[in-house]
């Protein structure tokens, strides 16, 4: 009797395990995953990074077990956003994407009030702001991924910076669809265009740390000072290609146990094509797996994500956010202004640096955002629009939340402001 061979495909769990030793495979894997073709745009989702503080010890930074424990306590969301920890205790609140810009800014209201009650009740509370503009740099998670995080900037000498982003900034992050992959790569143009304008517009870290270096946005110095192969923007070209490009180029971080969750840092700057080529030696082969967690520890101005994330905004107060976020979904999706905005930006779209450092000092980058801010006054929902009329008039002024932030250090100390915005 004849046997017979019977061919069984092999799962997706074996395909991600097994050696990666194709540049053209990883290449290919990260395009096809980079982007979602959209028929529009339109839906948008939310993140709020929040500094959380003790009122009863505003000045200790809370402990991981804290961090946990407030976590594990939290009931549900009323609007469904997920609440998750940074590393130095900073919780995220991540609303779901919604259907249009008003939805997730009512969304992430609501659910930062209902946010702001249960964190009282625990005797707690939630700054947003850029950077924490009073307490040590202390990263409270010393596990596995950030514990090999530290590790691997110290080796590349930006150790003071990488635990700074790590521990003590805050961020407020817009979602956006991808949109009809035929626009692709206008499109992601079009968002690092807008973004110098929108870090200007949004500096809101004046202090870290009791520090003032001089920058308007110390968050965005601290990001600036790690390795630029992981949080510049990555190139011109097809969109897609040029992000699965930039991947392969980025150095590895760490090399992780996937099923112990332990990681080993990489101790000097290591591409990730190099690993997969056998030209650098690291404790195994590289997988698809590996791969996929290699995508998770690159932080570029904007992120594919399958959707895009803008990741250049500092977190502002609540009293700014909602409007940030209008402004900053309406320069990006509204096609209608699309043109104008291009052409209010191009005069300061490389000046990356000189927005985080001098914000709207310059005439140059503060006519760019005196011009968005009138765009975005014209073509912001009804419901938004009193909020991104209040921001205009105060970027009119040359001014942004956090002149307003560094005013307040001035004239109370930083550890009042921290206080006071985590009971706001």
């Amino acid at each position: 009797m004849t046997a017979r061979i019977t061919h069984v495909a092999p799962s997706r769990a074996s395909v991600d395990e097994q050696p990666l030793t194709s540049i053209d495979v990883a290449l290919a894997h990260v395009a096809a995953a980079a982007l979602r073709d959209t028929p529009d745009v339109g839906r948008v989702g939310l993140e709020l990074e929040l500094h959380l503080v003790d009122l009863r010890l505003p000045a200790r930074r809370p402990d991981w077990a804290q961090v946990q424990g407030l976590i594990d306590g939290l009931d549900t969301m009323p609007a469904g956003s997920s609440i998750t920890a940074e590393p130095g205790g900073q919780l995220e609140l991540s609303t779901p994407p919604a259907a249009t810009l008003s939805e997730a800014v009512q969304a992430l209201r609501r659910d930062r009030d209902a946010l702001r009650v249960a964190l009282a009740g625990a005797g707690f509370g939630g700054a947003a702001l850029g950077a924490d503009p009073a307490r040590p740099v202390d990263v409270v998670n010393r596990g596995g991924r950030y514990g090999a995080m530290q590790q691997h900037f110290a080796s590349l000498g930006c150790s003071g910076p990488g635990r700074a982003m790590m521990a003590s900034t805050a961020a407020l992050q817009v979602n956006l669809d991808a949109g009809p992959s035929a626009q692709w790569q206008q499109r992601v143009e079009h968002l690092h265009r807008i973004g110098p304008v929108l870090i200007a517009m949004s500096a809101c870290s004046p202090m870290l740390a009791r520090h003032r270096s001089g920058w308007r946005s110390m968050r965005q110095q601290a990001w600036g000072g790690i390795d630029a192969g992981r949080v510049a923007r990555f190139g011109t070209g097809p969109a897609v290609e040029a992000w699965a490009e930039y991947a392969l180029a980025a150095p590895v971080m760490l090399v992780r146990d996937h099923v112990s969750g332990e990681s080993d840092p990489v101790p000097s700057r290591v591409p990730f094509a190099s690993w997969i080529t056998g030209a650098a030696k690291l404790v195994r082969r590289p997988t698809l797996r590996d791969l996929d967690y290699h995508l998770t520890t690159l932080f570029p101005p904007v992120r594919p994500r399958g959707y895009l994330e803008l990741r250049y905004l500092d977190a502002v107060p609540d009293r700014w956010w909602p409007a940030l976020a209008a402004i900053t979904t309406v320069l990006g999706d509204d096609a209608a202004a699309a043109d104008a905005v291009d052409a209010a930006c191009e005069p300061v779209a490389d000046a990356w640096i000189a927005a985080a450092r001098d914000g709207l000092a310059t005439p140059l980058m503060h006519d760019a955002a005196r011009a968005c801010a009138r765009i975005a006054v014209e073509r912001a929902p009804a419901d938004l629009r009193a909020d991104v009329e209040a921001y205009a008039e105060l970027i009119e002024q040359g001014r942004t939340p956090g002149d307003e932030v560094s005013d307040r250090i001035t004239l109370r100390g930083p550890l009042a402001v921290l206080e006071e915005d985590a009971r706001a």
